[in-house]
């Protein structure tokens, strides 16, 4: 059974707290299009980020609601089920429930901070697809907002299907360890030979091929319109198109996050929980990196040594299981080094000589 009781009821909490969430942020009650200003996506992303903290402190504290382990036993078949790094034999029930939310609390703050830096990165593609296609500004947002509503769907999806493969498969771990590995390489190559992807191919991107050929679509701009009736016939406009696209991105941006987050805990509901509050701040995120993306020079190979170290773990897992405590702290050294570096080139680069 994929739900028990406890786990539907947090679940269908959770999801109807996100929708009314968009609704707020995402502008469902806001009609006309515009693009964020600095300030304005300073403070929603400080809003997302403290909703995600006070997440970190619901489940700090009343962890063991989302599967309802509010006996030793439950706890102890979380543990053995998801592999948690940590012991509660000799505890008593109230012990066992502070180590276990604990953990629990510290698994989804470094799933966090792992889905977060890396839609830093994400945000950077975005961009450049937006410019490519040379979409205005003003539709930015109404853009995002479609395209976080589908991130959402294909995450639960993609993670949910992952977890059972890794339950019935532990092997498959193997596999996410050797693709972070290949994918950490390949980033940091092309952060070392300067070969990262300057603009977009927009006559011959595989989605605008398939879009050609098979439905009507319209060259002209309509506005913040994704598709148009025509003489009874639906056309489909390059808004849509790059609609799609930015969701074909989200798949592949889910195949290095998602294993990335799966390398610190097992349990699909924290990685899905740590995952949408990523991308639900990513909207906000995207007009606050557009005004400091040039200043964070380092980040990209601050992500190739993350996604590096997190694929070693998930391959070396039956030799030796590092502690959430610990992965997190690593993570952090690593984003934290990429970061400041990247702050202390910029003030270099603009000092004047």
């Amino acid at each position: 059974m994929l739900f028990n009781l406890n786990e539907l009821v947090f679940f269908s909490s959770f999801l109807v707290f996100i929708v009314l969430m968009l609704l707020m942020d995402l502008g469902v009650f806001q009609k006309h299009s515009h693009a964020l200003k600095f300030k304005e996506s300073l403070a929603w992303t400080l809003v997302w980020v403290s909703i995600s903290f006070a997440f970190y402190l619901l489940i700090r504290y009343h962890g063991n609601w989302i599967h309802g382990a509010d006996t030793i036993t439950a706890i102890q078949e979380r543990i053995t089920k998801f592999h948690h790094p940590i012991s509660i034999q000799g505890l008593g029930l109230e012990d066992a429930i502070s180590r276990y939310n604990k953990n629990l609390s510290l698994e989804y703050l470094t799933g966090y901070l792992i889905e977060y830096s890396l839609s830093v990165d994400n945000v950077f593609v975005i961009v450049l697809i937006f410019i490519s296609f040379k979409i205005k500004p003003r539709y930015y947002k109404r853009v995002l907002f479609w395209g976080i509503l589908g991130a959402i769907v294909m995450r639960f999806v993609f993670i949910f299907i992952s977890s059972v493969l890794i339950q019935k498969f532990e092997w498959f771990l193997y596999v996410f360890g050797a693709m972070l590995l290949i994918i950490g390489g390949k980033m940091g190559w092309e952060f070392i030979s300067g070969k990262e992807q300057e603009e977009i191919d927009t006559e011959h991107h595989p989605i605008v091929g398939f879009m050609s050929k098979y439905f009507r679509v319209t060259k002209e701009d309509h506005e913040q319109k994704f598709w148009i009736n025509r003489g009874g016939k639906i056309f489909f406009t390059p808004l849509f198109v790059v609609l799609l696209i930015i969701e074909f991105s989200d798949v592949l941006f889910a195949v290095d996050s998602v294993p990335a987050v799966f390398s610190v805990t097992l349990d699909p509901y924290i990685v899905f929980f740590s995952n949408i509050f990523a991308i639900l701040g990513l909207r906000s995120l995207f007009f606050l990196v557009m005004d400091v993306m040039n200043r964070f020079h380092y980040l990209k190979l601050g992500l190739a040594f993350l996604l590096g170290f997190v694929g070693v773990k998930m391959l070396l897992a039956s030799v030796y299981k590092l502690s959430t405590n610990h992965s997190l702290i690593i993570i952090t050294l690593i984003l934290g080094i990429s970061v400041i570096g990247s702050l202390i080139r910029s003030v270099v680069i603009k000092k004047p000589t």
